[in-house]
C-alpha cells in the first residue's frame, strides 16, 4: 500500500507538469495568432489613413480614426479541409459597377464552427496570377448573417495564399470590407457569389459604420 501511495505522489507532479506544458504551448500559439490578427488590424488602419492608399475621400478621410473590429475570437480562426479544383474554368464574376472581372475557382474549403459544417469556394484572379508578386494570391469573398446589420451588406473579403497541402487556415478575424463599402463611386468590387453566403453569424473582422457615401 505504501508503494502505491508513493507511486501516486510521484505520478501526480508529472501529470501536473505535463498539463502545464500543454497549457503554456497553447498560450504561446494563441499569442502568436493574436499578434498576427492585431498586426492585420494595425496595417488596415494605416492603409486607410494613408492618402495614397485609402478609398476614403473628403470628410470621410478627415474624420477617419480607426476601423471598428469585432473582439478577437479564435473560434473564427479555423483550419479547413481544402480540395483543389484540378480543372478550373475561367468565368466572369459580376462586380458592383455592373461590369465583371475574370476569375477561376481554385478550390473549396470545408470547415466547422460550433459543430456545424460549412463550405466556401476560393477563387483566383486571372489578372493577378500573371503577376509574380501575386501569383500565389487567392480570393475569398463571403456573406454571413451579420451582413447588412453589423457588417457591410455586400459582404466581406479575405486574402489567402495557395496552400501547400490539403488544409488551409481561414482566419475570419482578418476579414475586411471591400473598398466599395466606403466609396462606391471610384471602385469596382466583385460581388459575393450565392454559394458563398453562410447561414451563420461570423462575428469577426471589420465591423461597419454606415457613415460613408456608397
Amino acid at each position: 500500500m505504501k508503494k502505491i501511495i508513493l507511486l501516486l505522489f510521484a505520478v501526480i507532479p508529472l501529470l501536473m507538469f505535463s498539463q502545464k506544458m500543454k497549457t503554456n504551448n497553447s498560450l504561446r500559439n494563441n499569442s502568436t495568432e493574436i499578434k498576427e490578427i492585431k498586426k492585420f488590424q494595425s496595417d488596415l488602419n494605416k492603409e486607410y489613413l494613408n492618402k495614397k492608399e485609402t478609398p476614403l475621400r473628403g470628410d470621410n478621410f478627415e474624420n477617419f480614426k480607426a476601423h471598428p473590429f469585432f473582439p478577437i475570437d479564435l473560434k473564427y480562426r479555423v483550419t479547413a479541409g481544402f480540395v483543389k479544383n484540378e480543372n478550373p474554368e475561367p468565368f466572369d464574376l459580376p462586380t458592383s459597377s455592373g461590369k465583371s472581372k475574370s476569375y477561376q475557382e481554385f478550390g473549396k474549403a470545408h470547415f466547422t464552427i460550433d459543430g456545424k459544417s460549412y463550405t466556401l469556394t476560393i477563387y483566383q484572379s486571372l489578372d493577378l496570377m500573371k503577376m509574380e508578386k501575386y501569383k500565389d494570391y487567392l480570393f475569398l469573398p463571403f456573406r454571413d448573417e451579420t451582413s447588412q446589420k453589423e457588417t457591410y451588406g455586400g459582404g466581406k473579403y479575405m486574402d489567402l495564399k495557395i496552400p501547400k497541402g490539403n488544409t488551409i487556415v481561414l482566419d475570419f478575424n482578418q476579414s475586411y470590407q471591400p473598398f466599395c463599402a466606403y466609396n462606391a463611386y471610384d471602385y469596382n468590387c466583385p460581388i459575393v457569389p450565392e454559394e458563398n453566403k453562410l447561414l451563420v453569424e461570423i462575428r469577426a473582422g471589420v465591423m461597419y459604420n454606415d457613415i460613408y457615401h456608397h
